[in-house]
């Protein structure tokens, strides 16, 4: 992604010292710092997971109810049935329940519904064919907190109906079923409302044993496949149950899951949330999407390495096949837009694209063009939609306000789909502007640099090794950005047929090589040696057994001066911290009089028109300026500051030695902090 504006911080970033005291790198502590955490008690506990006990699952609405019609069920022998959804989310809560269920010894169905021709949620032809095989209690998963015909109609066929769900319920009348269990609800007290639907999968099995521990060790690899998958926040009560089903999948995988590295050739490499994200729920995804649901839960659920190693590899190739299908509908839709610049989100309908694709390819509009996007399949005057958010704009309340317009939708802020009528397109997508235009997002991508590099030792292999303690990374717990400001671009590589770069780095004296992911060396557009700003995130990289600092690239731009000179100059003091690599000498103060001394008017309005007189290095030049504007050599501009500053030709001689501005800068560019 191209970023328009980065948003660093240039003064000296917090190392808190009982942090490395404890024996924290300089590296982990200034990252823990940034979240929050300054005493070693604190990190222990965020970086273990979290030792105390997981929450209570009787805390939320209706687990009682819940946990006491499932104790019926089993009392009574009852055949039940497990509805989930065909995502990743649902289909591990689907398979998580329907193996605790069956290990009470109760005759258990699992149903997913085909994508395609059922879509997203119960309906009831499904009721139908649930009542046919003799089921009287359905228990859903990850859906269903939208479901009142659905459920009414399965009461009126004597079925009984236990809702487990993490979606958006406000304002909204709940089914009447035996229970409705969903953190989101209005007024339930459970602490933890970003459980994935795989999530509260668990806390009704916890809540029905009773021994949550021990359930979450069982499941915790389905739990955490699906909490990544769902893009759930990986803090508090999350994190401790993904970071727990990482340690499980990396010791003792279920049989499924191991085929399934295998086949992606990640048997032996280190699992992180990244490695799920990328690489197994992908996979895993795609069969629901192409209608294939039962294969991914089959082969959750296989105990057979055979039979696991054959639906693996099915896996496998309903995924290039659905990335052909992506990229084929990507392409239409661009050339629906006909080279056009949208300035609103974007809304796009066709009968020809896949149901189970289009929301993929409505994430890559939204990348590409920076705006929410929405891609419809029609089906004669019916369309069912996939909607992407981008910006921080949030979906699910963008499509409330437009309801009126739409059979129904649901979602998060982020990621939402819709069913609507043909006939509203036009008028939908109207409405859709306007509220956009009243409830705008920032205009342009922000990069935001969590970190500046002042002493680039710090990244080091024992440093950018102890960042692993902050894993699982994601959602919450991002990986943190890093920066280095007028690095040296020494070396520029096309790899990987030329859709990636490798390029190295001098910066403080030493080199680094980095990745840098989908960007040609034409949209580059630096050569080396060109002076530039660098965003990253550091990483261990193993190749051939053999282990290096590597940087992954976010962003690079070539070196703006102006925006640390705008801060010296107007009195930024923290600011110096960056600028005592600048600390001028007697030779660049004689460099810099002989610009200024025969100026014929004064300096100019900006950072930038100041920056555009230095020959070299401008933020030297900069500090140059600033000490004489404080010995009297300049007579100050409006408001005593650098701008429309003049030479003071009546100025007596001066000794630098006597600027305290110089006297900081040469105390800080002593200083030994690693930083």
């Amino acid at each position: 992604m191209d970023y328009t504006d980065w948003r660093i911080e240039y003064s000296k970033p917090r190392v808190p010292e009982a942090l490395t005291a404890a024996g924290y790198s300089a590296l982990l502590s200034a990252v823990l710092c940034l979240r929050g955490i300054s005493a070693p008690d604190e990190a222990g506990a965020f970086l273990s997971g979290g030792d105390g006990p997981l929450m209570d699952p009787m805390l939320m609405l209706d687990m009682d109810r819940a946990s006491a019609r499932i104790r019926a069920a089993i009392d009574g022998g009852e055949k039940v049935a497990v509805y989930g959804d065909y995502d990743v989310d649902g289909i591990t809560a689907t398979c998580l329940l329907t193996d605790w269920l069956r290990s009470t010894g109760l005759d258990v169905v699992p149903y997913i519904p085909d994508r395609i021709e059922e879509g997203y949620g119960l309906n009831s032809a499904a009721v139908d064919h649930l009542k046919a095989a003799g089921v009287s209690l359905i228990v859903t998963v990850d859906c269903g907190i939208t479901a009142v015909d659905e459920a009414a109609y399965a009461a009126s066929m004597g079925i009984d109906m236990i809702i487990t769900d993490h979606h958006e319920c406000r304002n909204q009348i709940l089914p009447a079923a035996a229970a409705v269990v969903d953190p989101k609800r209005e007024g339930c007290p459970y602490p933890n409302k970003e459980l994935a639907g795989v999530g509260v999968a668990l806390k009704l099995a916890c809540a029905v044993d009773g021994n949550c521990m021990a359930d979450a060790e069982k499941y915790a690899d389905l739990v955490a496949v699906g909490t990544v998958a769902d893009v759930m926040p990986l803090t508090g009560e999350n994190r401790r149950l993904v970071k727990m089903g990482l340690e499980k999948i990396s010791g003792s995988p279920s049989v499924g899951i191991a085929a399934l590295l295998d086949e992606c050739g990640m048997g032996d490499r280190k699992l992180t949330a990244a490695s799920i994200g990328f690489t197994l729920a992908p996979r895993l995804n795609a069969a629901g999407r192409l209608g294939k649901a039962s294969t991914a839960a089959r082969l959750l659920m296989a105990s057979d390495a055979q039979t696991a190693a054959e639906l693996a590899a099915e896996l496998c190739e309903l995924n290039r096949r659905r990335q052909s299908i992506e990229t084929d509908i990507w392409a239409d839709a661009n050339g629906m837009l006909s080279g056009s610049e949208p300035d609103a989100p974007i809304v796009l309908a066709s009968d020809s694209w896949h149901q189970g694709v289009i929301g993929i390819a409505a994430s890559r509009l939204a990348e590409q063009y920076s705006l929410p996007a929405i891609m419809i399949c029609l089906d004669g005057e019916k369309g069912k939609g996939s909607c992407r958010s981008y910006g921080g704009f949030n979906l699910f309340e963008a499509l409330s306000a437009c309801s009126e317009y739409l059979e129904g939708f649901g979602g998060h802020a982020l990621a939402a789909g819709l069913t609507i009528k043909k006939e509203n397109l036009g008028a939908f997508r109207t409405a859709l502007d306007e509220y956009y235009k009243d409830n705008t997002p920032e205009a342009s991508p922000v990069l935001s640099c969590d970190l500046l590099i002042g002493d680039p030792s710090v990244l080091d292999m024992d440093g950018v090794s102890s960042l692993d303690q902050m894993e699982p990374y994601g959602n919450g717990n991002p990986k943190p950005v890093m920066c280095f400001s007028d690095a040296l671009l020494t070396g520029v590589m096309p790899i990987g047929g030329g859709k990636h770069l490798r390029l190295r780095i001098e910066a403080g004296g030493e080199t680094f090589e980095c990745i840098y992911f989908s960007c040609t060396q034409e949209e580059l557009g630096l050569d080396s040696e060109s002076r530039v700003d660098l965003a990253f995130t550091p990483q261990i990289n193993e190749f051939r057994g053999r282990r290096s600092v590597q940087l992954v690239v976010c962003g690079i731009r070539p070196h703006r001066a102006e925006e640390l000179c705008s801060l010296l100059i107007s009195g930024d003091e923290p600011a110096l911290w960056c600028a005592r690599r600048y600390c001028p000498g007697r030779a660049d103060f004689i460099r810099a009089w002989r610009l200024v001394k025969n100026l014929k008017g004064p300096l100019g309005g900006s950072a930038g028109d100041i920056c555009a007189l230095a020959d070299g290095e401008p933020e030297r030049f900069c500090l140059c300026l600033l000490v004489w504007l404080e010995l009297g050599l300049l007579t100050p501009g409006p408001g005593g500051l650098l701008y429309g500053a003049s030479v003071n030709r009546s100025s007596a001689k001066v000794d630098l030695d006597d600027s305290a501005l110089l006297k900081k800068l040469r105390q800080l560019s002593k200083g030994k902090e690693r930083s």
